[in-house]
């Protein structure tokens, strides 16, 4: 694959000395230009990992503040995503929303549903920011893709994106209930390559976006699967670049 700029969509910076320098040290290992980033380390990942099987969630609230300053001195290589805890309210978010670029509300995390009123709350506050809003789904009530599809239909003037391309590696399900729905737009980190192409083929490029999701993942293995795909410059670019400039907001150098 011809070399050329990227924007990783989704990447998380955890707490603690060091963390931003491992995050820009690993992009400028894999050729990534810019990043959105939100909060890491909010749960424990056996925690999580627990909690996608059996249900629960915790109620820590995540450190948007740091991930603020972060951004502030990478020099404009990383956009903020705030990181909404519906347990807290959206007070931090209606103070402090206009220094972020984008709204992350995450079921798996704080297991609050997609049709509840705190989530409600913050996601009028993402529509008065213009924010667009990443979303994990999961198999619960309340927290499936075909919610957030229903959610969406109803707030036409949100973006919503649906984080690591649905449920599982292959959720082409997925894929087909968030069709209809313009305004969702899709992040593939950790699907096969298999169901990219198919998100691609089925939604367009212009609603797919590259994503690594720092420390999970290396930027590199998820290159690798779009190198493998042989997919033409011109989309690539789309995917990889010029669609989270668009859906963010930001000027595309």
């Amino acid at each position: 694959m011809e070399r050329q700029p990227v924007f990783d969509f989704h990447a998380r910076l955890p707490a603690g000395p060091g963390a931003l320098g491992r995050l820009l040290s690993v992009m400028e290992g894999s050729g990534i230009g810019r990043a959105g980033v939100a909060a890491g380390g909010v749960v424990d990942l056996d925690v999580l990992a627990r909690q996608l099987i059996e249900g629960g969630h915790v109620t820590s609230d995540p450190d948007n503040a740091g991930v603020r300053d972060a951004a502030l001195a990478s020099g404009g290589r990383l956009t903020p995503f705030w990181f909404g805890n519906p347990h807290r309210g959206t007070a931090g978010y209606r103070a402090d929303g206009g220094r972020f670029a984008a709204l992350e509300l995450s079921p798996a995390v704080h297991g609050v549903p997609l049709d509840d009123p705190r989530t409600a709350a913050f996601l009028d506050l993402a529509a008065g920011f213009g924010h667009p809003v990443y979303v994990v789904c999961l198999d619960r009530e309340g927290c499936r893709v075909s919610d957030l599809a229903a959610l969406a239909a109803k707030r036409a003037e949100t973006v919503f994106v649906l984080g690591h391309l649905g449920i599982g590696l292959i959720d082409t399900y997925g894929i087909g209930l968030v069709e209809p729905v313009p305004n969702v737009v899709v992040e593939t980190s950790g699907a096969f390559g298999f169901t990219v192409r198919v998100a691609i083929e089925r939604l367009g490029a212009e609603r797919v976006l590259f994503s690594a999701e720092h420390p999970l993942q290396p930027p590199s293995v998820e290159l690798a699967k779009y190198q493998a795909l042989g997919l033409p410059q011109p989309l690539l670019q789309q995917v990889l670049w010029r669609n989270a400039h668009r859906i963010l907001g930001l000027e595309s150098p």
